[in-house]
């Protein structure tokens, strides 16, 4: 009867052999002897062969494997170069879906796993004996995955932003975090590649690698602007690599702190033997790997500096002065607001370029968040040979910024308000010295919507109560003229200054001493992370929202709104001090004893 037959429990029949035995050889031949050379491609050559051991149809040629998964134009170009060869050798119509004896059969071992020794070799095929056979790789029980620990390669991006952070965090009073341009700057230093300029042909920096780190949990991000720190796993990762930089574990442990790339997986045998690396790559990662080995294998050489790194004049110099610009290696650059030059009443905004290059003056039209004109210090760079364009050159904002006003578009801007939203941004756009340029424009502002008196009284108030330089002239000439006398005077005032890069964010001022005895600040920051602070419609915290708010009152200046925030925070603080008071009386006395500006006037009750 059928019901006495014994049930069947799993697939016991043999996989069919490989329906490309030759192909299957040459890319066997490749994968050993990359192997024995010690290259990284030995495992894009494994997953090719895998790839084509489930492929059930005979290829015709090379390029017909394109389809097929891990094969790419290099490993197909290689085996149509055999294949000619082989009908070169053998005939035209020699057979290539047959494998000549002695070859090793499509699903032995031989072919299918990167055993690290012929020994493993051995057992390996004792243990198919022994288990019926079957392609392709070990038995499940035999063999299992462990994920081992990432840590970052020497000198890469990661290891140099963990102790970086590590660093910070040793300093006694360290506020436990970094903001990325200081982070940046300081990092450079423990690193091979640039945080700001990609290498040839790659669109990554060394800060790319930040984003593996957060994912890793190592680092963690926080705050706009961004804050980074490192987490109770990244503290424990980067203690490792400090003490194995200093020497102190050097080789205390066997092969000292192991380096894994991102996603490594590795089969391990359970006695603990050495396992088998699984990469996920394909043909396109080849050449980039074997660059990297190449250049590993350079900083091994002698005639290479301590760390490993060749030495090279023009990096080894921009890493010694980290974020600090010598004398003689920058130059003055006047940046003006593309809006300056478009747009608009064209014919007028053209004369202000023609004239500024009558002029002689060396000058960038870029965009501003911020301001009209402005000044940098820009790096001298000069051209790496062998490379198409120039490194990136550092700049540093100069303290001076220029809101340019005709009459007319002061007039405009006070009745939108954006002419107090101006003066709150530049500020708190981190510069130190504000100006406005007013122009006149002879007796058009008698043809305004507003009385000539309340635009005058207007810009004496931005002189004398906001605290900026006001500076009139008559027309755009007039104004190119200022621009040309204000960067020849800066160039002479900073020509023999070394230039410091500072964060915005720090707090203090660090150029206010300096500036008392007359001398320009030397600590400036960097145009970058100027001009990314000064976007309009970035997001922002409750505090900067509140004080927003509250310049929307008649009579509620920035000096009030700032002194006014640092009793009550957010909305919440000061409604919860309006309810605890018991009166109406009270309510109205309570912001009457903050005192604000550089006279400490109190606010009066009626301004709020």
């Amino acid at each position: 009867m059928p019901g006495s037959e014994p049930v069947r429990l799993g697939r016991k029949r043999a996989l069919p052999p490989c329906p490309n035995p030759l192909f299957l050889k040459w890319l066997t031949e490749l994968r050993d002897e990359a192997r024995e050379k010690g290259l990284k491609i030995q495992y894009v050559y494994q997953k090719a062969i895998s790839s084509l051991n489930k492929y059930p149809l005979p290829l015709q040629n090379a390029k017909e494997a394109k389809i097929l998964q891990n094969f790419g134009d290099g490993i197909c170009k290689i085996l149509d170069e055999k294949l000619q060869r082989h009908l070169r050798e053998n005939g035209p119509d020699a057979p290539i879906h047959s494998l000549n004896k002695g070859a090793p059969p499509p699903g032995r071992p031989d072919n299918n796993s990167l055993a690290p020794s012929r020994k493993k070799n051995a057992a390996a095929d004792q243990g198919t004996d022994k288990g019926g056979g079957g392609g392709g790789g070990g038995g499940g029980g035999e063999r299992r995955k462990k994920k081992r620990e990432y840590v970052p390669q020497k000198r890469s991006g990661g290891y140099a932003v963990l102790l970086t952070l590590y660093r910070q965090s040793q300093i006694p009073g360290s506020k436990g975090y970094m903001f990325k341009m200081e982070l940046q700057t300081e990092a450079q230093l423990l690193s091979e590649k640039s945080f700001s300029v990609p290498d040839l042909g790659s669109k990554y920096t060394a800060w790319s690698s930040v984003s593996t780190l957060i994912q890793k949990n190592l680092v963690i991000k926080t705050h706009n602007p961004a804050r980074y720190s490192l987490t109770e796993q990244g503290l424990a990762l980067a203690e490792r690599l400090e003490s194995a930089e200093q020497g102190t574990k050097g080789n205390t442990e066997e092969g000292g702190v192991e380096v894994r790339s991102e996603g490594e997986e590795v089969e391990e045998e359970e006695e603990g033997g050495p396992g088998v690396v699984d990469l996920t790559g394909s043909d396109e990662d080849v050449e980039e790997e074997e660059k990297q080995e190449d250049r590993a294998q350079r900083t091994k050489r002698p005639g290479s500096d301590v760390d490993g790194t060749e030495s090279d004049s023009q990096t080894t110099s921009r890493k010694t002065n980290g974020g600090c610009l010598l004398p003689g290696t920058y130059e003055i650059i006047l940046c003006v607001d593309f809006i300056e030059t478009t747009g608009g009443s064209q014919h007028r905004k053209q004369e202000l370029v023609k004239e500024l290059q009558r002029n002689g003056v060396n000058f960038d039209v870029r965009k501003l968040n911020v301001g009209d004109f402005l000044w940098v210090a820009r790096e001298k760079v000069a051209p790496v040979p062998g490379q198409l364009r120039a490194p990136v050159a550092r700049e540093l904002v100069l303290d001076y910024i220029i809101e340019r006003k005709r009459m007319d578009d002061l007039c405009g801007s006070i009745i939108d308000g954006r002419f107090r939203e101006q003066k709150f941004r530049l500020k708190r756009c981190g510069l130190r010295r504000p100006v406005y340029l007013v122009e006149e424009c002879g007796t058009a502002a008698s043809h305004l919507s507003l009385p000539e008196t309340t635009l005058q009284q207007a810009i004496v108030n931005t002189q004398v109560v906001d605290g900026f330089f006001v500076k009139r002239v008559q027309d755009v000439r007039e104004s190119a003229a200022y621009l040309t006398v204000m960067t020849r005077y800066l160039t002479k005032l900073y020509q023999n200054r070394a230039l410091l890069c500072r964060s915005r964010e720090l707090e203090g001022d660090e150029g206010s001493g300096e500036e008392e005895r007359g001398n320009p600040s030397c600590s400036l920051i960097s145009f970058a992370e100027f001009n990314h602070g000064a976007v309009k419609n970035k997001c922002q915290t409750v505090r900067e929202v509140f004080a927003r708010q509250l310049m929307q009152i008649s009579g509620l200046s920035g000096d009030k709104a700032a002194a006014i925030l640092e009793q009550y925070s957010t909305p919440h603080s000061l409604l919860s001090a309006y309810e605890q008071c018991r009166s109406e009386a009270e309510k109205e006395k309570l912001l009457s004893s903050i005192r604000y500006g550089k006279l400490k006037r109190f606010v009066k009750s009626t301004s709020v």
